[in-house]
């Protein structure tokens, strides 16, 4: 477990755990505001940026982003619509449409008809970039079913991968995997680093703002000072 974080500047950044996240969004949601449906914006706008910058040398570029039915997967479709409208070449899977939760039901619903089109399948896919928005935060045992499948597909490929928040199938308070999980070049994690997170398990490591509050930090008892200035992405690194 790491307890801080810093900056490329030296600037130390507290990590939380998974059940103090958990409390930072509900206080968000039920109390100050950002609601739901801004966080997740505000992470996949972030992410779309992210994965943007990770094939500037890649010539049209084929996107293949995996969403999970919850909050997470929310966030992988946010990116998926604004990277569609910017004319990239997204594939969208989700875990199971039939399970998703409503704001990320919405998130779909506005994605398909931005033109958006879901895959059933990955035959005959060559991915450029693989982006795991399956799991997130939430994760409660080993991946299994679809979750699992979507995992060892991504995990067989060549291509660039990159987890939102958190590798899907690591723990994110104890960095623990429990079975198979997303082997990533890169995580952006959200709001304040999980103290599961590592270069080892999780790449090269980004923190993305979502609009979070220093009150609501208070509220938690985690002393917070923005680490983000003028940008709402920025490099971490564990603290050595």
């Amino acid at each position: 477990m790491n307890n801080y974080f810093t900056t490329k500047e030296g600037t130390q950044i507290t990590a939380i755990t998974t059940e103090q996240m958990i409390e930072v969004d509900r206080i968000a949601i039920e109390e100050t505001g950002p609601n739901l449906y801004q966080m997740m914006e505000n992470a996949g706008r972030n992410l779309a940026l992210t994965i943007i910058d990770l094939i500037t040398e890649i010539p049209e570029p084929t996107i293949v982003i995996l969403a999970g039915t919850g909050g997470n997967g929310g966030g992988g479709i946010v990116a998926a619509r604004h990277l569609l409208n910017r004319n990239y070449n997204i594939k969208l899977a989700v875990t199971d449409k039939s399970k998703m939760k409503e704001v990320p039901q919405k998130q779909l619903n506005i994605f398909e008809s931005a033109g958006g089109v879901l895959i059933e399948n990955f035959d005959n896919i060559k991915a450029d970039i693989i982006v795991d928005a399956i799991i997130g935060y939430s994760l409660s045992n080993a991946p299994r079913g679809k979750v699992l499948q979507f995992i060892q597909w991504a995990n067989n490929q060549k291509a660039k991968k990159i987890s939102l928040d958190v590798p899907s199938g690591i723990d994110s308070t104890t960095g623990e995997n429990y079975g198979e999980y997303f082997l990533t070049d890169t995580t952006m994690t959200l709001a304040l680093p999980k103290t599961g997170l590592s270069e080892e398990k999780c790449g090269e490591l980004f923190l993305a703002d979502i609009g979070i509050s220093k009150n609501v930090y208070d509220q938690i008892g985690v002393e917070y000072i923005s680490p983000f200035n003028c940008e709402f992405v920025i490099p971490i690194a564990t603290k050595n």
